[in-house]
């Protein structure tokens, strides 16, 4: 049984204020996307499913799934504001996604397998499709044993402004003991920094931190919906509040309903957060083309 990705593409990209997760950044117009399911298939992977707004749709059919046509096996499914629990109403001022566990939510019912989950706009290599690949491939879809590529932080900040991340503690055999999700990290005078309160507060350069790369079994789906429910309870009238994946699954460890394997990867993260960084991103292509890592077309 090969596993499955998901990919979440429903992200609005206010700070980069275009639709990245399909911005070119390739020779050949390949979007980061193309790089993460060429990766996926070269690792093993079997299927690939997309979240995505429905307002981008068509733009998503013609500009990428057209491309791993007779690649791979896809589909796609909607995340929109209005996907609520019965009883719950959306709040006139929410503008903004619920976040990446919620995103999660919207593919019950399209994967039957234990899956990756990652995010549209994250390029993650070769390593890290193949380390997650070879945890989901010996878990049966009834496991509550999970994982998660764990990045050093000082591999994963953007030149061009804040950034958002889980920030991990694992015990002596590398599980997740728990995740703290932390935004607005940054490098400043050498430091890597965080502001709490307006006060900085200095994070190891080493610390492991999640780049939204889970592996997860079908059960996670009433897991996250059961702990949906209780994050509306508390923050359904704050029109900025997100359901963020780290949230319930550090729930989840804490109350010993889940364990989850932090795979440890030693490569560079680069993505789009601003739109300054995206020459750096085409640059950093372009240096892994040149030393024989892709092709320099895909898909021909």
């Amino acid at each position: 049984m090969k596993p499955t990705l998901l990919i979440l593409a429903a992200g609005l990209g206010s700070r980069y204020g275009s639709l990245k997760q399909i911005e070119p950044v390739g020779p050949n117009g390949e979007a980061i996307i193309d790089y993460s399911v060429y990766d996926a298939i070269r690792a093993g992977f079997g299927k690939v499913v997309f979240v995505i707004k429905k307002d981008i749709e068509n733009d998503f059919r013609e500009s990428l799934l057209k491309r791993f046509e007779n690649k791979i096996e896809t589909g796609y499914v909607f995340q929109e504001l209005d996907m609520l629990p019965e009883g719950y109403s959306l709040p006139s001022d929410r503008k903004k996604p619920w976040g990446t566990a919620h995103a999660l939510m919207a593919a019950e019912g399209n994967i039957d397998t234990p899956f990756a989950a990652i995010n549209a706009d994250d390029f993650y290599g070769l390593e890290a499709f193949t380390g997650i690949e070879k945890f989901l491939s010996e878990r049966s879809v009834s496991d509550t044993d999970y994982c998660m590529i764990g990045y050093k932080l000082k591999n994963t900040l953007s030149e061009h402004g804040t950034v958002s991340r889980g920030v991990c503690k694992t015990d002596q055999n590398n599980f997740l003991v728990g995740i703290t999700e932390i935004t607005k990290i940054q490098r400043e005078s050498g430091m890597i920094i965080y502001y709490d309160n307006d006060k900085p507060q200095n994070l190891p350069e080493d610390s492991i931190v999640s780049m939204n790369m889970w592996g997860f079994t079908p059960v996670v789906f009433k897991q996250l919906k059961e702990l949906f429910t209780s994050f509306l309870n508390k923050n359904i009238n704050d029109p900025r509040a997100e359901y963020f994946i780290p949230t319930p699954v550090d729930r989840l460890i804490r109350e010993g309903r889940a364990k989850v394997k932090v795979i440890d990867c030693d490569a560079s993260w680069f993505g789009i957060t601003y739109k300054e960084d995206r020459d750096a991103v085409r640059k950093s292509i372009l240096k892994k083309i040149e030393e024989g890592v892709y092709p320099a077309s895909l898909w021909k």
